[in-house]
């Protein structure tokens, strides 16, 4: 029987070649933060469980104990490709080469070479959004509800600004418009219904507006017996009653996806072309690039933007500014995005190749889960992130499933447990590996070799 005194000390146990890689990994204080936890919980205990001397045995409890206090990279397999919980859009390899001497070095941020002196940070993303969306004027923050909000308190503070009811969205962790509007400093006009809202809604507060304002259904949509407001006709009033016209279109793709064959999504430039003054989108969504907010249109309204104190509080980081330029640049020869956009290449991968790629993870799949069902099957994902929310991905699916769904709960959450974790899905008692997400599909089979 194991005794106190046969317990390892601290630093031989540290120095054991079993928790070498623990250490590479996490670093030394980490490590050793578990490992005095494991012990003084065994001295207060009193009884010395008979693994007390093996370090295998601490590497597998501190492995588990530090597990999920990291950043790591993870198979996304949810069938959602801009997955919020998940980092969201991936950022082009070329983007991220093409920046690392400026993020590691310094960079002309703001200063401008050609005169010596201190210039505009987003001078070179400004030029590009303009030729990409035909705005005046372009300004960044560090994402889109940063640059709805600066938008308000810039245009509409101590103001009123109508919404119709059917835009008055909560997104992700709970964040509701409405609680975001009163932050900063304007006043909600709720209009309309529900599902149906007319122009007659606006013109009866339009003498008391600061600003009208049209909303991105994001994540949901509504059917059937439902009417908006087109924004032409809003953008119309907003001349009569000389009011900003403001979209907040949140994903924001900045080409038309119908030509990749996709679902066609508005983009910046076409609510411009209808009347808008002023439009937000994402950088991290349908734009495929770095988390970031955007603000384009009239000159002057950016520009009242930039001189609002809090655009210092909200503005974009050197790391941000030089991500999101590159990738603006990718689209300045858009026949390549299929190819050089990750997010794009992603969303029109062939379902032949999702299938291939499917076929691969069953071989792997069959010869280590002996009494599971697998099966490659058609499903359906989403672009994810309010994108096309009432636009269903095809797709292409490695199901597992078990006589006993328990058995298929347990192999979910061991796939989170992998060197590279795998995140899928679980419906009707069925796991899903969804493919559009198994790019590299050599390392994803080594990962589930593991198994």
């Amino acid at each position: 029987m194991t005794a106190l005194r046969d317990l390892p000390a601290l630093d031989k146990l540290l120095n054991a070649t079993e928790l070498n890689a623990l250490v590479d990994t996490h670093g030394p204080e980490p490590v050793k933060r578990e490992l005095r936890g494991l012990l003084d919980g065994i001295r207060s205990g009193g009884e010395v469980p008979e693994w007390a001397a093996q370090p295998a045995v601490y590497a597998e409890k501190v492995a588990a104990a530090l597990a999920g206090r990291r950043y790591r990279a993870v198979f996304n397999l949810t069938g959602t490709v801009i997955h919020t919980n998940l980092g969201r859009s991936q950022i082009a390899e070329s983007a991220w080469e093409a920046v690392k001497p400026l993020i590691t070095g310094s960079m002309n941020l703001e200063f401008d070479l050609a005169t010596g002196r201190r210039g505009q940070r987003e001078t070179f993303l400004e030029e590009k959004l303009i030729r990409l969306t035909g705005a005046e004027a372009a300004t960044v923050v560090n994402n889109n509800a940063a640059a709805l909000f600066l938008l308000l308190n810039t245009l509409a503070l101590g103001g009123c600004v109508p919404v119709s009811r059917g835009e008055l969205i909560e997104i992700g962790g709970s964040f509701r418009l409405p609680d975001l509007m009163q932050r900063s400093g304007c006043t909600l006009a709720e209009v309309g219904t529900t599902n149906r809202t007319h122009l007659r809604d606006f013109e009866a507060l339009a003498d008391q507006a600061a600003l009208l304002l049209k909303v991105h259904p994001s994540n949901f949509h509504i059917g059937g017996f439902t009417h908006e407001v087109a924004l032409k006709d809003l953008a119309q009033l907003g001349v009569a009653h000389d009011l900003p016209v403001c979209v907040d279109l949140g994903s924001g793709a900045l080409v038309d996806l119908a030509k990749f064959g996709l679902p066609h999504e508005s983009t910046p430039g076409e609510m411009l072309a209808q009347g808008a003054d002023l439009v937000t989108f994402s950088g991290d969504k349908l734009l495929g690039g770095v988390q970031a907010g955007l603000i384009v249109g009239r000159r002057d309204l950016v520009d009242a933007c930039k001189n609002n104190p809090l655009k210092r509080a909200l503005r974009a980081d050197k790391v941000t500014l030089a991500l999101l330029d590159h990738t603006l640049k990718l689209y300045e020869e858009p026949d390549r995005l299929p190819i050089s956009l990750p997010l794009l290449r992603t969303l029109v991968t062939p379902l032949d190749e999702l299938t291939h790629r499917g076929e691969r993870v069953m071989r792997v799949l069959e010869g280590r889960l002996q009494d599971f069902a697998c099966g490659v099957c058609e499903s359906e994902g989403q672009i994810g992130s309010g994108a096309l929310p009432d636009q269903p991905l095809v797709s292409r699916a490695v199901t597992i499933w078990h006589a006993t769904p328990r058995r298929v709960r347990e192999l979910h959450d061991r796939l989170r447990t992998l060197s590279q974790p795998v995140i899928g899905r679980i419906a009707r008692d069925t796991l899903w590996l969804d493919m559009r997400g198994a790019q590299d599909i050599d390392h994803l089979c080594e990962v589930l070799a593991e198994l």
